[in-house]
């Protein structure tokens, strides 16, 4: 019999959905700035992406970083018998500040994805605060 689903590992499964979107957006970014021939080589030496591509890019290294923190917290959460209402809330956080951080990125909007991104934080804070 199949075992449901946590709301953090819920959460986790489609932050990894949106990395790997993240991830076929700056590969798209990056076709469109230096074509498909050069990317499927050995990038010896690309250019810096610029303008929308690089900020896919950028966007996907640091949701890269982000995430493999939330991963450690949601499953040492879980296999502690530590999560509760206030790791599912810090999971929501991180999902959709992560996922309001790709967009505002993307399309370029310095403050806004600052705000954001501190969402996100916030919930690995609450996350890690129920494991201290």
């Amino acid at each position: 019999m199949p075992l449901e689903l946590s709301a953090e590992l819920h959460l986790l499964v489609w932050s990894v959905a949106l990395c790997v979107v993240q991830m076929v957006v700056a590969v798209a970014g990056a076709t469109v700035q230096v074509g498909l021939p050069r990317l499927a080589g050995n990038r010896e030496p690309l250019p810096e992406f610029t303008g929308w591509a690089g900020r896919a890019t950028r966007a996907h290294r640091n949701m890269l970083e982000s995430l493999v923190l939330f991963a450690m917290l949601v499953l040492v959460a879980q296999v502690a018998g530590r999560a509760n209402e206030m790791t599912a809330l810090g999971a929501q956080l991180f999902f959709w500040g992560r996922l309001a951080y790709a967009v505002v990125y993307l399309v370029g909007i310095p403050w806004l994805r600052t705000g954001v991104w501190a969402v996100s934080v916030v919930g690995l804070v609450l996350i890690f605060l129920q494991l201290v």
